[in-house]
This record gives structure tokens, C-alpha cells and sequence, in this order.
């Protein structure tokens, strides 16, 4: 993936009036170095921050104080700018995403987003709805590719809900196709039919050049693992997944190095809990990848410990943990950051391109794990409860202590 990659900006326009957020944004944002013996910067750039709702401000604070220590170790300057989105945004301006916010992201380099929605707005309407500026967000940034990683950790593989002989070692990622299928494909709505009863309907719909370009980003993403591509559809029965299986097929002939399969999705469902380690790289469709990534994520125990990456053909990715805002922990130190400080090493290494980086913060949170720490969803009899900003002060400790002499 590109380092730097050249922005594709269109004019997104909502139909609704919002109220200004200039009250939002911070001064003039500084790049902070904290905790390091190494203060020279040879790269800079600029993230927007998405807090967003529940815990969302909770875990990005974290994340950001361990993007600020990893990057000034390496050399790298980071221009933070916060913005509204969500539920957060709801309340600020009337609008799940301000326009200011989605400008602001387009011109940054990459995004990390907290978590949307909450009880608060569930009973709105569906334009008003948190999680509406969510998709709002990927499809005004074009991202299309959702890397979704789903390893157990040494340290957590008795979390697991399978047989530890199972759940050992698994350590596969999903690629989603992000904007296509049934959950955007028209027409779309609610009907009656000819006997007068009502009806709703959906389209699943994929042209050609929507599965190749995922099928590319699959690929490449399979090559730099283990060289297995396994694409997951329904052939036997949809004509979209028939396609899908025509076109992944034919790109596999620019990627002769990588070994490909093909499996039926209700298969993938059972073998994932029946035999997950079969898998290196998943690759499938908006809604199968919905359902087999949610699938694959409990295999690891926790969905507080995993990351996410959605990624484009240009412009900066957004990187978010999977798990949801949980307004019932919502301030209360209760919150487990990991996964978000996990999405910021993947926004290093897919959207920056700052791979040793990454590792650091990789690292990082391993050595934490293995120094007994935990936040009450992975806790278990002999290790140290402790809060979300405890925990993130360790990864910073543990960061802190990777650094080289200075030179």
C-alpha cells in the first residue's frame, strides 16, 4: 500500500442544514513528543481523530498518546485534528457527519475513528442516526476494502470460547468488500405483492471492476501473509457469487505466487469453528464478510483486542476497532483500548506505510499482555485488573523501553 497517497476529493453535499462546529475544533493542533530519547523528525503527518460516541474518547485518547511516543521514536511528527462524528456530531450540529468533518478527513492522511452510536439515538430517524455518518464517512473517503485481522494471542488463548487445541495459532484476516452487495444494490424498499401482502426487498449487486479491485487488495494483502487466498461465496446458488467466483478467478492469473481456493459460505462458517488455522486470508462480499468477520473475531475471545482497516484505491484509509461504543462502560475507565491502539499500528503500516512503527506498537501490547495486565473483558485469575488508562500508560512503558540510544 501506496505510503502517501494522492487524495480524490468530490464535493459531498448533505440535504440538511447543520450548525457550525468551529467551537469543536482545538488551536492550532502541536505534535507532541512524549517519553522519548529521540526528538528529530524526518516525516510528518496529519490524522484526524474521530472520537466519536460511548467509549469512543475514552480509547482515542490512548491510542493518540501511543501514536505520538511509537512515531517520535522513528522520527515521525503526527498533526493531530479532532472532529465530530456520530452521536457526538448529532448533538453538536444536527448532522451524523458535519461537513467540516468530512472535508477535514479527506485532506488528512489517514483516520482513526473511537466508536458511533448509543441508546441516546436509537429512536431517530434513519438519516439521523449515528451510525448513518458512519457510512456516510466510508463512502465520502471511497474506501471499499475492510482488512479485518483475527489472531488469538498466546496470552488470551484460554479467552477463547473453542478448545484451546482449536483456537492455538489461529491467525487469519478477512478482506470485506465494503460498499457493494446487498446492503447498498437497488432497487430497494417496500412493496406490496399481488396478494395485497407488504413486502421489503433487496438487491445483491456486484459489477465487474468492484470484485477486481477487491480481489487485488485480497491478493496482495494474502501475499505479504502466507501466500493463501481462500474467496468465499454462494456460486451454487447466486448469480452475483458466480461472478464474484468468474472475476476473483481471473485475477488470480496476475498473482500466480498465491495459492487460491474457493468455498461456499455456509461452509466457511462451520470450518472457521471447526478448523480455523485452515485459514490464512479470507476474501468475500459486503454482507458474508458482515457475518464471517464478526464469526472470526470471537475465536479470539474478545472483540476489545481487535483492529480494523478500510482502505481505498486513494486518499487516506480509516482505521477502527471493531467493537461498538458501549454506553454502559462509557466513562468509567472501564474500556479496553487495545484494539484502538492495534488500529493505529495498522494506520501505520497500511495508510503511512511506517512498518518498524507499527511493529513497536505491536510489540508493545504484547509485552503489556505478558506483564499480566488486563481490563475486566479479557481479565482472568492472576493477572492485574486495571483501567483503560492504566493499561494504556503500560503500552506506553513498554513502547518507551524499545527506544534506541539516542544517536
Amino acid at each position: 500500500m501506496a505510503a502517501c497517497m494522492q487524495l480524490n476529493i468530490r464535493p459531498f453535499r448533505h440535504s440538511l442544514q447543520s450548525k457550525p462546529i468551529s467551537r469543536f475544533l482545538s488551536s492550532s493542533p502541536k505534535c507532541v513528543t512524549i517519553r522519548s530519547s529521540t526528538t528529530w523528525s524526518s516525516k510528518r503527518y496529519n490524522i484526524t481523530l474521530l472520537p466519536g460516541d460511548g467509549i469512543g474518547p475514552e480509547v482515542i485518547s490512548v491510542a493518540k498518546d501511543v501514536l505520538k511516543l511509537a512515531g517520535s521514536n522513528e522520527g515521525i511528527a503526527f498533526q493531530f485534528q479532532e472532529m465530530p462524528v456520530g452521536g457526538a456530531a448529532l448533538d453538536l450540529t444536527g448532522l451524523p457527519l458535519p461537513e467540516e468533518t468530512l472535508s477535514t478527513a479527506k485532506l488528512s492522511d489517514a483516520v482513526l475513528l473511537g466508536a458511533i452510536g448509543g441508546y441516546k439515538w436509537d429512536k431517530n430517524e434513519k438519516q439521523l442516526k449515528p451510525e448513518t455518518g458512519l457510512l456516510q464517512l466510508r463512502e465520502g473517503l471511497k474506501v471499499f476494502a475492510n482488512l479485518r485481522p483475527a489472531s488469538v494471542l498466546p496470552q488470551l488463548v484460554d479467552a477463547s470460547t473453542l478448545k484451546k487445541e482449536i483456537a492455538e495459532g489461529v491467525d487469519l484476516m478477512v478482506v470485506r468488500e465494503l460498499t457493494g452487495g446487498i446492503y447498498f444494490g437497488k432497487p430497494r424498499g417496500f412493496s406490496t405483492n399481488e396478494n395485497g401482502e407488504e413486502i421489503g426487498f433487496n438487491t445483491e449487486v456486484y459489477a465487474a471492476y468492484e470484485i477486481d479491485r477487491i480481489a487485488r487488495i485480497a491478493f496482495e494483502t494474502a501475499r505479504k501473509r502466507n501466500k493463501k487466498l481462500c474467496s468465499v461465496d454462494k456460486a451454487n446458488v447466486l448469480e452475483a457469487s458466480m461472478l464474484w467466483r468468474k472475476r476473483v478467478t481471473a485475477i488470480s492469473s496476475e498473482y500466480p505466487d498465491v495459492e487460491l481456493s474457493h468455498m461456499y459460505v455456509d461452509n466457511a462458517a462451520m470450518q472457521l469453528v471447526r478448523n480455523p488455522k485452515q485459514f490464512d486470508t479470507i476474501v468475500t462480499n459486503n454482507i458474508f464478510g458482515d457475518i464471517l468477520s464478526d464469526e472470526a473475531s470471537m475465536i479470539t475471545g474478545s472483540i476489545g483486542m481487535l483492529p480494523s482497516a478500510s482502505l481505498g484505491e486513494a486518499g487516506p484509509g480509516l482505521f477502527e476497532p471493531i467493537h461498538g461504543s458501549a454506553p454502559d462502560i462509557a466513562g468509567q475507565d472501564k474500556a479496553n483500548p487495545l484494539a484502538t491502539v492495534l488500529s493505529a499500528a495498522m494506520l501505520l503500516k497500511y495508510g503511512l506505510g511506517e512498518e518498524n512503527a507499527a511493529k513497536k506498537i505491536e510489540n508493545a501490547v504484547l509485552d503489556t499482555l505478558n506483564r499480566g495486565y488486563r481490563t475486566g473483558d479479557i481479565y482472568s485469575a492472576g493477572n492485574k485488573l486495571v483501567g483503560c488508562k492504566e493499561i494504556g500508560e503500560e503500552v506506553l512503558n513498554s513502547l518507551a523501553s524499545q527506544v534506541p540510544a539516542a544517536v
